[in-house]
């Protein structure tokens, strides 16, 4: 076989193993929280705080949800810099965080410290969470949130495509509903 057959194979194979009744979870707690007028804080690291940001734009521009995300160089820099790099993200989510707000953490291992804090902070704070992680099933942010995705695999690329489409796939449902 190919390898690019073998790829998307195996990246298509991922995107499927999901639980879609866990998708429309997912869809419930977001228009949960716009109806109670929260707004949605979307983080990750590296690859996976790219996604935050494509997907925190389109949650606002393309499906009129207003959300944000972390990844400001100052506010990355100065908060590592004031209270460390594991706790940055859990502070963020303290200045910035509503009651109502609905948080979604993306963690490809589930075992980054700055992640997990935030997840412990969720918990402080009594925010609703979405995870969204992969390799190994028992990683510590998986069974931190009200709704956890999870990848079955160990490939960065796989698990970050993997939660990307999954994530554009909830903003492309509540686009349609909006349709309908």
């Amino acid at each position: 076989m190919d390898f690019f057959d073998n790829y998307f194979r195996t990246i298509s194979a991922s995107l499927l193993k999901v639980d879609n009744s866990d998708l429309e979870l997912c869809v419930n707690a977001i228009e949960k929280c716009v109806k109670d007028c929260g707004k949605i804080i979307i983080a990750g690291n590296g690859g996976s705080a790219a996604i935050a940001s494509h997907v925190s734009v389109d949650f606002t521009k393309a499906a009129g949800i207003r959300s944000i995300n972390f990844n400001e160089a100052d506010l990355l820099t100065c908060f590592s810099n004031d209270f460390g790099y594991e706790r940055w993200l859990s502070k963020s989510l303290e200045f910035y965080a509503d009651p109502k707000d609905l948080v979604i953490l993306i963690s490809s291992s589930g075992n980054s410290a700055n992640i997990v804090n935030a997840v412990n902070q969720c918990k402080k704070m009594e925010l609703s969470l979405i995870t969204l992680t992969g390799f190994s099933a028992e990683n510590p942010v998986r069974t931190g949130g009200n709704i956890n995705l999870w990848v079955d695999s160990e490939d960065y690329n796989c698990v970050e495509m993997t939660h990307h489409i999954w994530l554009l796939a909830l903003v492309d449902k509540l686009i349609s509903k909006k349709a309908v």
